[in-house]
């Protein structure tokens, strides 16, 4: 008998309910996505991250903070994650199928939530790798349409085959239900690719200090504005702490969900 077959049902706790997959997509070796159910108490607001887990071999859960990769209105819950073969977590993560059980937090937090910025004209989201995450929550939700005029989504992966969701994107969520059309007139789609032959291959303090960033958008001046833009960051330490340190010279003060600011970071994903 497999290591699959045998694995006990998990029991909910007080912090962690017990919920299906629903579905499993593998976008390549190392990158994979799922969505489990979602129950009817579970509320979040869009860009929040939750504890998710699985029994570890303790016997205690193991358990990661991961953010929703669906908007606040869906009816399940998606999250994006990379395959660490070594991995306490997912190296039994990305073993999971469609009737398997999670472990699910019951209290979402976050600062990746329009709540923890000033009000503005132009939202960056800058990501890299499975960053893109809080972003496709985000974009996926009516209100930061009627937030911002503008709404552009930054994903760097260092292969194309990393870009989760690219044809979802590419069409400007035309099959959304609720934002397609708000989603084809403010959204911008600007996907890069590092290590392989794309149309950008640049990272994204490059994107920023050449102006390329800007391209095509309002009339806005072509780098940011504290006065008009919002920038959220997630993905790698390095993107963070480079980007961070361009905001802060340029006048942008970091927000908070008791004091929202110019830009946000998540800060427990970066310590």
């Amino acid at each position: 008998m497999s290591a699959h077959a045998t694995i006990a049902p998990l029991e909910p706790t007080a912090s962690l309910s017990v919920e299906k997959v629903l579905s499993v997509t593998h976008w390549n070796e190392h990158l994979f996505s799922f969505r489990i159910a979602r129950p009817a108490s579970f509320r979040f607001r869009s860009g929040e991250f939750v504890m998710i887990g699985l029994m570890g071999d303790n016997g205690k859960p193991l358990l990661r903070a991961y953010s929703v990769a669906s908007p606040a209105w869906d009816e399940e819950l998606e999250f994006l994650s990379i395959k660490v073969p070594d991995g306490p977590l997912t190296s039994k993560l990305q073993q999971i199928k469609v009737g398997d059980e999670i472990y699910l937090g019951r209290k979402p937090t976050g600062t990746l939530v329009a709540d923890a910025l000033l009000p503005g004209r132009r939202l960056f989201l800058l990501g890299t790798g499975t960053g893109l995450a809080p972003w496709m929550s985000l974009i996926r939700d009516p209100d930061i349409y009627s937030l911002f005029e503008e709404v552009i989504v930054v994903h760097s992966v260092r292969r194309v085959s990393d870009l989760a969701y690219r044809e979802v994107l590419e069409s400007l969520l035309a099959d959304d239900p609720l934002v397609a059309e708000e989603a084809a007139a403010k959204l911008t789609y600007v996907p890069t690719v590092t290590r392989e032959d794309f149309h950008t291959t640049v990272r994204i303090e490059g994107l920023i200090e050449s102006g390329k960033l800007f391209e095509g958008g309002s009339a806005t001046p072509p780098h940011f504005d504290p006065d008009h833009d919002r920038v959220m960051l997630c993905g790698s330490m390095a993107m963070i702490k480079e980007t961070a340190e361009m905001l802060e010279a340029r006048g942008f003060t970091e927000g908070s969900n008791a004091k929202p600011g110019e830009y946000v970071i998540e800060r427990a994903f970066v310590g």
